[in-house]
């Protein structure tokens, strides 16, 4: 009985959006993700952190959630900046519930146990990305999502689930950051890294918080195994 995390799968089953495309890191990695996933047994738990299905809706995705659903294990869904198909989590629901996916849940203002610990998390933001105004209201309604997650831990200690990275080289979102500080996040674990921008990672202890990057390709889509039971 094992935890595990990756993100940015990318998948597109139905919209036809390789990411092949972006050289040999992504080479065959629809092969590798099933060789990877098919080691997974039924008392796992697998985190999935962001930009998981190219879908642009619900049923443009749901072959990509109904690959995923076939392999052992529960599955945990974060949102990513391009989960486009991502709506209220009731929709998301029942439309995993008609469709007969079972396998699927999200994290997104809630929290699960897995043994001893809480999982928490939010996508996130880049407040540097795009500088519209609108920004700074994004940032804070995500930085209330992640205090509604870690709320929810109780007085367990906390895992942490993050699409968007906190810090890298160059960059710090000091409200994500005080709010990990504020809950005593042991660790975090974030995606949305890919290629070049690997190099600037912040991995290792800052503060009292650990930070790992988990997307798939910087993982050479073998989901990292975080702790087991």
């Amino acid at each position: 009985m094992a935890l595990y995390a990756i993100g940015d799968l990318h998948l597109s089953f139905s919209c036809d959006k390789s990411m092949e495309v972006f050289g040999d890191a992504w080479k065959d990695y629809v092969s590798r993700l099933e060789a990877s996933l098919g080691m997974l047994t039924e008392e796992d738990t697998l985190i999935l952190a962001g930009d998981t299905s190219w879908g642009m809706s619900l049923e443009e995705a749901e072959a990509d959630f109904r690959f995923l659903d076939a392999f052992p294990g529960k599955k945990l869904l974060l949102k990513g900046n391009h989960d486009y198909w991502w709506t209220t989590v009731s929709k998301m629901k029942r439309f995993l519930e008609e469709k007969e996916i079972r396998s699927l849940d999200f994290l997104h203002n809630n929290a699960f146990t897995y043994g001893d610990y809480a999982l928490c998390g939010t996508r996130g933001w880049f407040l540097e990305e795009d500088q519209k105004p609108h920004n700074a209201k994004v940032l804070a309604r995500e930085v209330g999502r992640l205090e509604t997650s870690l709320k929810a831990a109780g007085e367990r200690p906390i895992l942490c689930f993050l699409h968007y990275p906190p810090l890298y080289q160059g960059y710090q979102c000091p409200e994500i950051l005080n709010m990990l500080r504020n809950y005593s996040v042991e660790k975090c674990f974030y995606g949305h890294l890919h290629g070049p921008t690997i190099r600037r990672r912040m991995d290792g202890t800052v503060g009292d918080t650990e930070f790992s990057l988990i997307s798939a390709d910087f993982l050479g889509f073998i989901p990292k195994k975080i702790c087991e039971m």
